[in-house]
């Protein structure tokens, strides 16, 4: 029960003899229970219509306290009939957040524009009208949580605020007010008994047992209120709040440690954290290491009601400094309670200041850059119109835990009493890919294409498709926040690829990815818009972009060898005919090669004027045909044609260049599933002036790759070529040290460097950029490294990047590479 919590000041009331101002002193003093009974009395009493609003007004703040919405909800609005709010605006925005909370949004929205217009700089009154509309928004939407009421933990009373006991994450500890704790007076707050820590286990079949006190013997529980609790990571030290463990003073609430031996506990030490005796210090969480806490307090000084702080020390064995505000991204004008850290990185907390759905709301900031980022909502179902808080979470699961909430119902199942714990969990997410896969042409299912699905992850996975064209990979195959590529291959077709992605899904989902692929034609394609000048060769660069299609194609097929075919018109020898297209031709392998094509994919050949052109469908000019579809534009055809300029067309479709599919039985070179290929070339300047020959020893490592000794911005290493490379390629090893010995710096390497060089290595596939490798005498400047964990220890460059430091040859027989 949050207000048991809420971090309160007990002291005792002197004895007054006018009603009014014995209820006015109780309700100072927050004895909100027998300050009620007092308003009713002195209401009765009174005649003045002042002073009767006073006290609804006071006895409204009292049910709202504790807690009892419905019944301020009814105080509110009498106040609000009578115009008391002319002269305590704050009553329009009470009585909206009990409407709100009592789920009458449409209600609330138009109090909470009336507050607006009375206190337009309370931010309370715009975040309150906007959470009346995300509530909707958010229940429509809920996220992926499942909740239980855990009814063998709750009781008819209040129960709350539980941590984990055990590192086998089968022990909790709550607390409760329930009948059976220590104090045998009530809370003057509340009305009910004070609350203690209780302990409860699961068994192997998940059933919790009833929970019995932490302890009997006065170390922990006492006759006044307990609760709170939380462990420290090695569960050896309970960290909890105590209130008001003085009689008859102001004593206030503090943060209190025990040691925990076995099952048993030792005696109480208050945790000094400043403030005074007075001061209300309570919801502790701590870093693994305990050289942080982080707590609730009302400290002077602060943003609102009570704030989150912490305080830091130098061991755990050290006491704390003093504490600090977690600032105003955190802490806002209303309540900061509840604080839960996981992982030392993402705090969560309760409030009922940021933008929430009911009272307290929980949310989350994560820990970034030096700083805590912008909480949070949690949102339904996690939080909902009454008051959630502390939350907990089982570290050996992903997303799973306990919390607390006052809702009455949830779905289907009612809570037991007050304040009731909840288990709350997301289920696994559960993922299916499937498609058919058809001819392009005829749009029939194709039997026995290849699917590969190569995921994000590593994972490489083949099927084929069965006889009606379908494809299937199971759940075990397609996993939570993974991408995958698809390729789709099959004899005599052009392979094609598709995408799907599970990055971002918060639901199960059965993915759908359909497939067409183009029979490869036995005639050759004409590339669009390559067409040369009269006598030309030059590929002219506003046709680069017609080869795209090309380059995509034999990207998506890189099994493929390919003719590029060039053709002249006939107004010109033979020969130099034959000249001309062959140059036309090298001239679009040229360009392939450039954009990243292998070589060895790519044939030149040039036809001439041997091979006329045949329209595949009809030709106009100026409106009218002139070329009719399935005409040969041969010599004797285009010297018939009526005019000139129906001529040069002909002509000009003469000159064109084709490509035609010759093999599909190219193996392409490996290249390291970790190694990432940049967008741009890694060599910037070759310098090697010398032309006289050098020569170098000859290594070879245990794979007979050969190599030589080089240096890396000085820093001696030997590097290795690899055939199966497309770029240079290191361990993380090597790396390291390069690193270490300052060969190489944080500036260095593309992207972030605090998530590159995080955690005190270098992330898997991570590029740095090498100002000089050096040979003896020559050297290259400025190239791109990618370092590998799938290398134990190497530095391997490709052929391409390793023939930039100069030609060369390899001697075996005398163990020596010639530089020339």
């Amino acid at each position: 029960m949050v207000i048991l919590f809420t971090l309160f000041i007990s002291t005792i009331a002197l004895a007054q003899r006018d009603l009014s101002e014995m209820a006015d002193r109780d309700f100072e003093d927050q004895k909100y229970s027998v300050a009620i009974d007092l308003y009713k009395k002195a209401y009765s009493k009174t005649k003045d219509r002042d002073e009767k609003n006073r006290i609804r007004f006071q006895m409204a703040e009292c049910y709202r306290l504790m807690n009892e919405t419905n019944r301020a909800e009814v105080y509110y609005k009498s106040l609000v009939r009578t115009d008391y709010f002319k002269k305590e605006p704050i009553v329009l925005f009470y009585y909206a957040e009990m409407l709100k909370s009592n789920q009458n949004y449409d209600e609330a929205i138009p109090i909470y524009e009336q507050y607006i217009k009375l206190r337009p700089n309370d931010p309370r009154g715009p975040d309150g009208l906007k959470s009346c509309k995300l509530q909707k928004e958010w229940v429509e939407n809920p996220s992926g949580h499942t909740i239980t009421n855990i009814r063998d933990l709750n009781s008819r009373e209040d129960d709350f605020a539980p941590c984990y006991a055990s590192d086998n994450y089968n022990d909790i500890i709550l607390t409760s007010n329930r009948e059976g704790s220590t104090g045998k007076a009530s809370d003057e707050w509340t009305g009910k008994n004070f609350t203690d820590l209780f302990y409860a286990r699961q068994d192997r079949k998940g059933e919790w047992s009833t929970p019995d006190l932490l302890e009997t013997e006065g170390k922990i529980n006492t006759e006044t209120n307990e609760g709170i609790a939380t462990m420290n990571s090695s569960f050896t030290t309970l960290y909890f709040t105590r209130c008001g463990n003085e009689k008859n003073t102001n004593s206030g609430c503090h943060i209190y440690t025990a040691k925990k031996t076995g099952r048993s506990y030792g005696d109480a030490q208050i945790l000094a954290l400043g403030g005074d005796s007075t001061s209300a210090i309570g919801h502790p969480t701590v870093t693994d290491d305990e050289k942080m806490i982080i707590f609730a307090a009302d400290f002077p000084n602060g943003y609102g009601g009570k704030d989150l702080w912490y305080a830091t020390r130098k061991s755990k064995s050290d006491e704390f400094g003093l504490p600090k505000n977690m600032g105003p991204v955190i802490n806002t004008v209303g309540d900061e309670l509840f604080p839960h850290l996981r992982s030392d990185s993402v705090l969560y907390f309760a409030s009922n200041g940021h933008i929430g759905m009911g009272l307290l709301d929980i949310f989350y900031s994560t820990y970034s850059n030096g700083q805590w980022g912008v909480p949070q909502n949690m949102q339904y179902p996690i939080n909902s119109n009454a008051d959630d808080y502390g939350i907990v979470f089982n570290r050996n699961e992903e997303e799973e835990g306990f919390f607390t909430s006052g809702r009455k119902m949830n779905g289907l199942e009612r809570a037991r009493g007050g304040d009731d714990i909840y288990h709350f969990v997301i289920p696994p997410l559960v993922f299916t890919l499937s498609g058919v896969v058809k001819d392009d042409n005829s749009l029939q299912f194709l039997e026995g294409a290849e699917v590969r699905m190569v995921g994000s992850d590593g994972s490489s996975i083949v099927t084929q498709t069965n006889s009606i064209g379908r494809y299937e990979f199971s759940k075990e195959q397609i996993l939570p926040r993974t991408t995958y590529e698809l390729t789709i291959s099959k004899e005599n077709y052009f392979s094609t690829t598709g995408s799907e992605t599970t990055v971002g899904v918060e639901k199960s989902k059965d993915f759908v990815l359909d497939f067409t692929i183009k029979p490869i034609p036995k005639k050759p394609i004409v590339l669009p818009e390559i067409l040369y000048d009269l006598a030309k060769w030059d590929l002219k660069p506003q046709y680069q972009d017609s080869l795209q299609g090309l380059i995509t194609t034999l990207d998506e097929n890189p099994r493929m060898v390919v003719e590029l075919a060039s053709h002249t018109d006939a107004r010109d020898s033979d020969e130099r005919n034959d000249i001309l297209s062959q140059k036309r031709a090298q001239s679009v392998v040229d360009y392939l090669i450039l954009r990243g094509i292998d070589p060895e994919r790519l044939v030149a050949k040039g036809y001439g004027e041997r091979v006329p052109r045949e329209i595949l469908k009809d030709y106009y000019l100026d409106g009218k045909l002139v070329l009719d579809s399935g005409a040969v534009l041969n010599e004797i055809f285009i010297a018939d044609l009526p005019s000139n300029d129906i001529k040069e067309l002909a002509h000009q479709l003469n000159r064109r260049t084709e490509f035609s599919v010759l093999r599909n039985d190219f193996v392409p070179k490996v290249k390291l599933d970790s190694i990432v290929s940049p967008a741009t070339a890694k060599i910037d300047i070759i310098i090697n002036p010398e032309t006289e020959e050098e020569s170098v020893p000859l290594l070879k490592d245990a794979e007979g790759r050969f190599g030589v000794k080089c240096e890396v911005n000085g820093y001696p290493i030997n590097m290795y070529i690899d055939a199966r490379l497309r770029e240079p390629v290191i361990s993380l090893e090597n790396a390291l040290n390069l690193l270490r010995d300052g060969a190489i710096s944080k500036n260095d390497f593309a992207g972030d460097p605090l998530e590159v060089l995080a955690n005190g290595t270098i992330q898997d596939g991570a590029v740095f950029l090498v100002e000089e490798v050096k040979v003896e005498k020559n050297y290259i400047t400025m190239i791109e490294v990618t370092v590998s964990t799938k290398i134990e220890r190497g530095f391997y460059v490709d052929e391409a990047t390793f023939s930039l430091i100069g030609k060369y040859r390899i001697d075996e027989e005398n163990m020596k590479v010639i530089f020339e």
